[in-house]
Parts: structure tokens; sequence; C-alpha cells
């Protein structure tokens, strides 16, 4: 197989969907996936939440300017990819300092008693909750319906995805980029670099300056509430600290030990001694013992020093652009991201603020 377009897309996640739906309405686009299958990685593997004061202020931006498609997904799908869930931060006394660092600058943040808190999600310990606010507006999204939503609109206007396309080779000759995989050869003269954890090899092997992009493992389990202990309405509670969280999940409760072991890029799995830890933290703040995992996995979120993505073009080598960096924010993200990848890409003005888009732009690491 062999193709050339306008735009060659590395990584078939939600970054990568996501820019090929905003893209082909105006180009042609190819995009290349390692896996057998779309979001196979970090987008799969998502707490598939959408948290408005998640991350820094170039994320809270980004954030804000995703919720309306979020909301209303015109093209995507047919009806809002939210549904109500809330996110309640807690802290012991130990915490408080992380606990107001977190609401510095946030925004629809309510103050909680411990009582009401407790409330809200009656497994808590009172006695351990010295702060609690919540986010009400926070929402759970569904990230099958974006992501395929997002290749869908993508193949409408023409886009083709390739899997089981890794990249084995790229170079660069007379303005063109081509990308050897074993299911093909691939051309265009801009290359989006989408990889997610394998972002910085992609560089690597165009010949691009690295990014200093880390990949960190996050781990998570599925454990079983007590008995006659209906969950699916709480909200999903976490320690101010990011010793933990968890959050319902189909009736059970999803725990997560907020970890972030650097690692080099693979197909992630869990650390049982790590997930041990975690789920031990969360029985401290609870009433109830962890007595079975149902079922537990591994993701890997990806950060550069600043923990800011990077959007945009890389000053050392003409027609590569940066999509990477997206943390454990890439799926609230995607939507605002996609559109500034085709603004950018387009050279057309961007209707985020311009010290955001600076703040994004790989210009800043190197």
């Amino acid at each position: 197989m062999t193709g050339t377009s306008d735009f060659l897309i590395v990584g078939g996640g939600i970054a990568g969907a996501g820019a090929a739906a905003r893209l082909a309405p105006d180009a042609s686009v190819t995009v290349l996936e390692m896996e057998d299958a779309l979001g196979r990685h970090a987008t799969g593997r998502s707490a598939a939440i959408y948290i408005r004061n998640y991350g820094n202020a170039t994320l809270r931006a980004l954030n804000a300017a995703s919720e309306p498609v979020l909301t209303s997904p015109e093209g995507i799908c047919e009806e809002s990819l939210l549904s109500p869930r809330g996110e309640m931060l807690i802290a012991t006394e130990d915490e408080l300092d992380d606990f107001n660092k977190y609401l510095n600058g946030a925004e629809g943040m309510e103050m909680l008693t411990a009582d009401q808190a407790v409330a809200l999600f009656p497994l808590l310990k009172k006695e351990g909750i010295a702060a609690a606010a919540i986010e009400r507006e926070a929402q759970d999204i569904d990230v099958d319906r974006l992501l395929q939503g997002f290749a869908r609109l993508a193949r409408r206007h023409g886009a083709r995805f390739v899997i089981n396309a890794p990249a084995q080779r790229i170079s660069r000759s007379a303005g063109v980029w081509r990308v050897e995989t074993p299911n093909g050869v691939f051309e265009a003269p801009v290359l989006i670099n989408a990889a997610g954890a394998w972002a910085d090899q992609i560089a690597g092997l165009a010949g691009v300056a690295r990014s200093g992009l880390v990949p960190m493992r996050r781990s998570a389990a599925i454990i079983p509430p007590p008995d006659g202990v209906d969950v699916s309405g709480w909200p999903l509670v976490a320690s101010a600290s990011d010793g933990w969280y968890a959050k319902p999940d189909a009736g059970k409760l999803m725990v997560s030990p907020a970890d972030e072991d650097p690692v080099e890029p693979h197909d992630a799995w869990v650390d049982d001694m790590v997930l041990a830890e975690g789920l031990h933290r969360f029985e401290q703040a609870v009433t109830m013992a962890v007595t079975r995992v149902e079922r537990s996995w591994a993701g890997l979120r990806s950060f550069v020093p600043d923990r800011t993505p990077v959007v945009g073009y890389a000053l050392d080598s003409d027609g590569f652009f940066w999509l990477a960096g997206q943390g454990g924010y890439g799926v609230q993200t995607a939507p605002a991201l996609s559109r500034l990848v085709a603004d950018l890409c387009f050279d057309r003005p961007s209707e985020l603020p311009e010290n955001v888009v600076e703040a994004l732009n790989p210009a800043r690491l190197f």
C-alpha cells in the first residue's frame, strides 16, 4: 500500500483522530496507527471525565474551550458526550496546602463541610476530612463515542485510517515526508506527530529534536462496593495530594493510586505494589475494606517538563508538526486542540487566546 496526502498523522488516538476530523474538510489526510484499532493506549484507558479545573492555567483554558463541543458535538455525534458526575476534592490536615493550590484560580468550585462531603460519598470517614470542595459541573465523557465520532467525521471528508502501520523509517526529501511502515509507504509535505507516549521516538526517527517528553504510568482497578450500596449517583472523589481517586463505574468503583511513574513507551501494565499502596491510601479515607479487585489496568500519561501540551510546527524541521504531551488531559482538551491544529496548519486565526496558543508553542522547549 502506498499513499500521498496533504497531511500525514502518526497516531490514531483521540489527538490524531480529532486533528484528522478538522483537517479533512479542506485537505487530504492519512492517519497511521501502529495498533490494530484506534485509541488502543491512552485514549482507551482514560478516566473519562471532564473537569474544568483540571491542570494548569493553559489546560484550564483548553478545557473551557472544549466544553461547548463536548456538550453539542455537531458533526461528531447527535447528542451530548457528557453526563452528570461531579468531582469532589477532599483534604486531610496535611493536604491543606495542596487543596488551596488547586482552588487557586479555579472556577465553579463550591466549598463543603465534612458532613456534606460524606452525604455525597457516604463511604468517606468524616473525621479525616479537614476541607472539601466540589465542582458540580464535572461530567463523565463518552470517550468511545468521541473517538469514533471524530473518525467518522474524518472519513466522511475522505480521510484514510491505516492500522497495523507503525513507523519504521521516516525521511524527508524535496519538501515531502516519507514514512515507511509494514503496511505501506506514505508521503505528505506535513507530518503531524500525534503518537502519544511514542512522540519523542517519532521525532528521533524523523531527525527532529526531541521534546523531553516522559511517559508516566497511571494505574486503576475496579472494586465492588459494599453489598447493597448504590454508588451510581456519587461524584468522583480525589485526595488533594493526588494520593488516590475513586469514581463510580457501571455500579462499581474505579480506584486509582494516581501514580505517575516514569517508564519507557510500551503497552502498560499494572505494578501490583503500586496498586496495593494506592488502594491502601483509599482504605485509610473510607469505611470499607478492599477485599477483591475485579480487574486492573494501566495507561501512559505523557508530559514534557512544563506539563503543558506541545502543539505547533517544529523549529528545526520544515513540515514537522507537534501534537503531543497532553498528559492526562488529552480527551477533554481534544476538541479545542483539534481546532487549533487546523487553524495553525491552514494559517487561520484561532479562537483561543493568543497567550494560550503561545504557551503551547514547541519553541518554548528549545
